[in-house]
């Protein structure tokens, strides 16, 4: 299989066509790949707030899946798979057990309808690159993987985490993670008909001192030649999906994230 993720504009469109929901924009991305400890909190590096504590909020905005989402609608489904259910995606499950390698990374999200209210039992399938910029199930160097791939249920509060690793930067995006939001877990794994679909961007301090880090070199010189202002996912406002930041290298980072969907 041919690595397509570098192919620009054009091909990523075509490769968008077809997809359960026409949208404009489209994305791609790279993670980090190391076996690490799951990572631990530690004061704020960065607070950029997505959503105040309960009232009304607007629902994020929707965003394409991106040309490698795994979740049948372009190619390989990896919600029907028995094991995508987990909270620590750092490795591949099935035939495979490789582990991604990266700076540490806890993703916490809260979901929330419009009014405010907790999204109680609403499942999310969350996503991202590793540190190549490759997605695993498409990718020639990971298409035999699936990590960095997992779903997980909203508690009573809304809240669910993944443990994962730091995404790199690949050419001609902001560093991101893809998530979709289904109505519960029996339809995220079966692959049915999901709420939304968004991304999360990655503030521009933390990922700087992610990527001074080894392993994280191409990430360096592709984020320099980007930016929040004009990646096409993230150009038109960012506010509701720039996550909040906690932690260093050593320990690892949270990236936290609480946001609203329709219905």
């Amino acid at each position: 299989m041919t690595d397509n993720h570098d192919r620009g504009l054009r091909y990523d469109l075509a490769t968008l066509v077809g997809r359960r929901r026409a949208l404009t924009l489209f994305g791609g991305a790279g993670l980090t790949l190391v076996a690490c400890a799951p990572p631990t909190t530690t004061p704020a590096t960065t607070s950029t707030s997505t959503a105040a504590e309960g009232g009304a909020l607007a629902a994020i905005p929707e965003e394409t899946a991106g040309p490698y989402p795994g979740d049948g609608s372009n190619g390989p489904n990896a919600l029907t798979q028995s094991g995508i259910v987990r909270s620590d995606i750092r490795s591949s499950f099935g035939s495979s057990t490789r582990t991604a390698e990266g700076v540490p990374l806890t993703i916490e999200l809260t979901v929330r309808h419009e009014d405010g209210k907790p999204y109680a039992g609403a499942a999310v399938y969350l996503w991202h690159c590793d540190i190549n910029g490759d997605y695993s199930m498409y990718s020639d160097r990971v298409k035999d993987e699936n990590f960095l791939r997992g779903v997980q249920e909203a508690d009573a509060a809304g809240k669910l985490r993944f443990v994962s690793v730091f995404p790199g930067a690949y050419a001609g995006r902001w560093p991101h993670i893809h998530f979709e939001v289904y109505p519960s877990l029996t339809e995220a794994t079966k692959a049915g008909n999901e709420v939304t679909t968004s991304q999360l961007a990655l503030p521009e301090s933390t990922c700087k001192e992610v990527y001074g880090t080894t392993g994280y070199t191409q990430s360096v010189r592709n984020m320099a030649r980007s930016s929040l202002q004009q990646d096409m996912v993230f150009r038109d406002g960012v506010d509701q999906q720039l996550a909040t930041m906690s932690g260093d290298v050593s320990s690892g980072y949270t990236a936290s994230l609480t946001f609203a969907v329709q219905g």
